[in-house]
């Protein structure tokens, strides 16, 4: 199995946005903590699923640029979070075929879950039943930002003609360049934005919107979303005439 292979009208990669942890803890009265660690069981719910599914690539927006701005108790009660699972989970993951890579600016973490992290990729870097991304630290902005930087240094170094450069050209220096784009974006908990999370390569995303709150997204509620995608005509530009040609 690997992320070329997907099955028929089955999306390659998926994205999700896990919303509603907090809200999930608050309705049971309890500690925002407690919904951060109910919702591991949605990650290994969909990890599952998509391992089941055929599908290729999928991208957790576990921790935001934009997240340090909670407080610190629930910050700290994550990072907590993060070093147990990495602890707990890597030697399943990579007995099943998953690859594990981290996206977003991983220089604001303690050298300790740094040093985790890159255990964990050096680890499963040859599994191809799944590639997991967890973008964490990560924004949309942040990355495309990175990506000028990188290709504006590879063109003061000779490599690149600023002049030449187009989309085909930029994709490489953005995160998960070695991925099919992102083909279903699903956010969970209700609201509808997409949070600053992959700009570029949900450019042509079809988009899911569930209240389902993470900690109660399973099998079912993912089965709901890629049925979904199966019933979306993709065009990319071109008319629904043009796509049923092609299809035919």
């Amino acid at each position: 199995m690997t992320v070329s292979d997907p099955a028929p009208a089955s999306p390659r990669h998926i994205a999700i946005v896990m919303d509603g942890n907090g809200r999930w803890a608050g309705r049971r009265h309890r500690p925002r903590s407690f919904g951060h660690r109910a919702g591991q069981k949605a990650v290994r719910a969909a990890i599952e699923f998509c391992l089941r599914q055929g599908i290729g690539a999928l991208t957790l927006f576990a921790f935001s640029s934009e997240n340090w701005k909670r407080p610190a108790e629930e910050v700290g009660a994550l990072m907590q979070l993060f070093m147990k699972a990495l602890e707990k989970e890597v030697g399943q993951l990579h007995e099943h075929g998953v690859r594990i890579a981290f996206i977003g600016d991983l220089s604001a973490f303690a050298p300790e879950l740094q040093a985790r992290m890159t255990q964990a990729t050096a680890k499963t870097a040859a599994n191809t039943a799944l590639h997991l991304n967890i973008a964490i630290n990560y924004g949309g902005r942040w990355d495309i930002v990175q990506a000028a930087r990188r290709a504006a240094a590879a063109a003061a170094a000779g490599e690149l003609d600023p002049q030449t450069l187009d989309e085909a050209g930029l994709a490489p220096f953005f995160c998960l360049s070695d991925l099919p784009a992102v083909d279903l974006f699903i956010r969970t908990g209700g609201e509808q934005r997409i949070s600053n999370f992959l700009l570029w390569q949900a450019a042509y995303s079809e988009f899911y919107f569930t209240d389902a709150l993470w900690p109660d997204v399973d099998a079912e509620v993912l089965g709901l979303a890629v049925a979904d995608f199966a019933r979306r005509e993709r065009r990319f530009g071109q008319t629904p005439a043009q796509t049923r040609r092609q299809a035919g």
